[in-house]
């Protein structure tokens, strides 16, 4: 016995030694493609990828939103995560339905349905399109992106749905604090002011709001207040109408429903006071902002043109090319009419190279009815009823308990101010956008987080302004 112990550790001396021989005479080998950045950038993506599935449930969903992001701003090696982000969404994806079919409890409704059709049409009109292979790309990231909505995404909030909701809160304090550091020392990470105000108006901004009205103590409600008010200033920086009539929406629907009309009285009193002051201690000051302002807030420096001066263009490109494609559309993601924009990509390989970039179109809405046509829109129009349906239940329960507490409010007012923003910019069908990231996991998110039907079906509303515990939280499915 103990001669073949002593065997059998000689044999195991014998294979290590042996496989640590072959691993350095392959690092050996190969050390030459080691130094370079791309093969070290791809093995740490590689690591942070796999390090992200062992945790999927609470780790994956960060990284991916962390990737999208930094693919959209001027932070260091953002071209590098412009490559990168469709690995870990395509890996996500993957991973995130093999993960969700083994659970017991698996569920499916109309929404997912409506969007397996969203895609299945977009498939169709990529097939009748001008650029077949670009547009069948530009689906498969649809595909991908619903996929993990309907799956992986789902994984994130199981069981722990307060928790991920306030981490989310502190994920976006930290995001507005960053961001006016960053644009105080002369960063624009975000890139043009409009990117800024969308990040701020529709995924921030509603939900820091809501951080404020659930606050339990008073250093929470003074940290909220703070990170609203430079919320505000972002806004105004940003001179981004959409974004601002975004976060307008959002915020009255929000403090309306939640019977807050004071507060939403205050804040509007509060800067009306602000402006007389101003008013009357430097009269010609505050003229001169207030015809800055409406110069370029409102006209965007084209008051001949009228307000929507700016959208004319866009928008009649955009019917132009409707009319000419009126059943199918042009191809989900392409356009044959119209100017096309050129723009300065960082290449993975470290290069700089020039890439078209589809056209503006003035409007999500119109986007995809160019895409798809009017056979295609109805689809889309199915799902966005949906949307709209979830929202309302929400603002209904809202109104009828007074309750902030509940996980599916801020997701509710976040989509609220994404269905405003998007009449006037076309985000929404680019899934390679970090806002069309936020816009479409968070429906399928709030799908999963709505209220039972039988709290929409209460006797009688409760007090204005009733002091609910976070424990009485009304239960989710």
């Amino acid at each position: 016995m103990t001669q073949m112990m002593q065997t059998g550790g000689l044999q195991r001396v014998f294979w290590w030694t042996a496989a640590s021989l072959l691993g350095l005479a392959i690092a050996y080998r190969f050390l030459s493609y080691f130094r370079s950045p791309v093969v070290l950038g791809a093995l740490i993506l590689i690591e942070v990828i796999l390090a992200g599935l062992w945790h999927f449930e609470k780790v994956y969903f960060p990284l991916l939103i962390v990737v999208f992001v930094w693919a959209g701003t001027n932070m260091p090696i953002a071209g590098a995560m412009g490559t990168a982000r469709w690995l870990v969404l395509g890996v996500g994806a993957i991973a995130g339905t093999f993960l969700w079919l083994r659970e017991k409890h698996q569920s499916f409704t109309a929404l997912h349905l409506a969007a397996f059709f969203v895609v299945a049409e977009a498939l169709v009109s990529a097939i009748v399109s001008s650029d077949p292979y670009g547009s069948l790309l530009k689906v498969s990231s649809l595909f991908l992106l619903f996929l993990y909505g309907s799956t992986g995404a789902r994984l994130v909030i199981a069981g722990r749905e307060q928790i991920f909701l306030r981490e989310v809160l502190r994920g976006c304090q930290i995001i507005v604090f960053l961001s006016a550091f960053a644009y105080a020392i002369g960063w624009m990470v975000w890139g043009n002011p409009n990117s800024l105000g969308a990040v701020i108006g529709i995924a921030v901004m509603p939900i820091v709001l809501w951080g404020f009205l659930i606050a339990e103590t008073s250093y929470q409600r003074c940290w909220s207040l703070v990170a609203i008010l430079i919320c505000i200033a972002l806004l105004y920086l940003s001179l981004s109408r959409a974004s601002i009539l975004a976060a307008c929406v959002s915020t009255t629907v929000l403090l309306i429903c939640l019977r807050r009309q004071r507060l939403l009285l205050k804040g509007a009193l509060l800067l009306a006071i602000l402006l007389g002051i101003g008013g009357v201690l430097e009269p010609s000051r505050i003229e001169s902002f207030t015809s800055t302002l409406t110069d370029t807030l409102l006209y965007k420096g084209k008051q001949d043109e009228g307000v929507l001066g700016s959208r004319e263009s866009p928008w009649n490109d955009t019917v132009a090319s409707l009319k000419q494609h009126p059943w199918f559309g042009s191809g989900w993601g392409t356009s044959d009419i119209g100017r096309k924009v050129k723009f300065a990509q960082i290449s993975v390989l470290g290069g700089i190279s020039s890439a078209d970039e589809n056209r503006e179109h003035g409007s999500s809405y119109l986007a995809i009815a160019e895409y798809v046509g009017f056979i295609g829109i109805v689809p889309f129009a199915f799902l966005f009823f949906l949307v709209l349906r979830m929202i309302f239940q929400i603002c209904l329960w809202m109104r009828r308990t007074s309750n902030p507490h509940h996980p599916a409010i801020p997701l509710a007012m976040m989509l609220c101010a994404g269905l405003v923003h998007a009449f006037f910019e076309d985000w929404m069908s680019a899934p390679g956008s970090y806002l069309c990231v936020f816009f479409w996991a968070g429906v399928f998110l709030l799908n999963d987080l709505m209220p039972e039907h039988q709290s929409l079906r209460l006797k009688a509303p409760s007090p204005a302004h009733p002091r609910v515990a976070a424990d009485m939280l009304v239960s989710t499915r």
